[in-house]
């Protein structure tokens, strides 16, 4: 009789080379992207209407002198609108990433499923109908938006015969987004005053964004990000099915609260810096599962760091369309965004 074992050797051996040379390749893409994300980084820093030599913008990061006008520009305007942008993507393609895992719905995200549209609603309010400054009040109300928002498409799609589905997910998200926007736009009509500054950051932008405004919100951003890989694990368990996950011993219930809420300060916090951004985390979950699987040890670092690089990419390209005047980021997105979401739409990506 054949000694089994001895048989399937090789195979595990084989087996064992493929995962390894996978990893290699994950790795190694993994670097490829953080170049092009220096890259960009680095043309933000020095291009736009006035554009810099690469030696001023070293000395800016690494050796500033506050006595030379390039570097005080670069210093106080274009890096912090650098890092705003690489922490907004970056925040925005990781709530992507487990929204569409927890719904298994291929096409939701913060922005169609309305949660960037609560979290604008009541940012909105605040800061035109009560003259809110203060940024830890406006990133407290970006919060309490995004539940409100989250808490009604869940409702709402859960409602009838057959539970929760992705389309019915789908549907709630796209008309308590049109519903919160309406009301956004009923409260500058009725206080026309601050209209106009509040019309262009509505349109999603991080031009003109106060570094105070990345510092104040980035303990959040961070935790939340870090939250979501240490989570990965977790969440691919919670793929293979919520009747195996438990019987594996997991707190699925426990565990989808934790998820959710890492995707309402991911939002909230975005929304409430640069504005409702739409689309990347649509796209971007998508090209990181592309590269890396489904995986979400991987998707989720390759989501935040694919999702940094598009809205930097962005933001680069909208300075140089209408120059000297900037388009907007989030046209930038949309542009990017919706064709995408109709491609996936007509090829049936979206499940009933």
């Amino acid at each position: 009789m054949p000694d089994l074992t001895l048989n399937q050797a090789p195979a595990r051996t084989a087996g064992m080379a493929l995962q390894q040379r996978r990893e290699s390749q994950r790795w190694a893409m993994l670097a490829g992207i953080l170049l092009l994300l220096a890259a960009a980084m680095t043309g933000s820093l020095l291009l736009g209407a006035v554009r810099y030599r690469l030696e001023e913008g070293w000395a800016a990061v690494f050796a500033y002198n506050d006595a030379v006008i390039e570097q005080m520009i670069i210093r106080t305007t274009r890096l912090p609108r650098v890092l705003i942008a690489a922490a907004v993507g970056g925040s925005l393609a990781v709530a992507g990433t487990i929204i569409q895992a927890l719904t298994r719905n291929p096409l939701a995200s913060p922005g169609i499923l309305g949660i960037n549209a609560g979290a604008s609603f009541l940012v909105v309010l605040a800061a035109v109908m009560f003259s809110v400054t203060s940024m830890p009040v406006l990133m407290g109300m970006g919060f309490a938006g995004a539940a409100l928002a989250a808490a009604v498409v869940f409702a709402l799609g859960s409602l009838g015969r057959g539970g929760l589905s992705p389309m019915r997910f789908l549907l709630a998200g796209a008309a308590i987004s049109a519903l919160f926007s309406s009301f956004t736009q009923g409260i500058l009509v009725l206080n026309k005053q601050g209209l106009g500054s509040v019309l262009f950051w509505l349109t999603g932008t991080i031009a003109g964004r106060e570094p105070d405004m990345l510092i104040q919100c980035w303990p959040y951003l961070a935790v939340s990000l870090v939250g979501a890989w240490a989570l990965a694990p977790q969440l691919n368990v919670l793929m293979m099915g919520e009747e195996t996950a438990q019987g594996l011993g997991q707190r699925t219930f426990v565990l989808k609260m934790a998820l959710g809420a890492i995707v309402l300060f991911l939002a909230g916090g975005s929304v409430s810096i640069a504005g409702p951004i739409g689309f990347i985390g649509v796209v971007v979950p998508h090209l990181a599962r592309f590269l890396v699987g489904v995986d979400h040890r991987w998707v989720i670092p390759y989501s935040a760091l694919l999702g940094a690089l598009l809205l930097i990419a962005a933001d680069l390209a909208a300075r140089f369309i209408m120059m000297p005047e900037e388009v907007p980021v989030g046209v930038m997105t949309a542009l990017l965004g919706a064709p995408f979401f109709i491609h996936a739409a007509r090829k049936g990506m979206m499940r009933s």
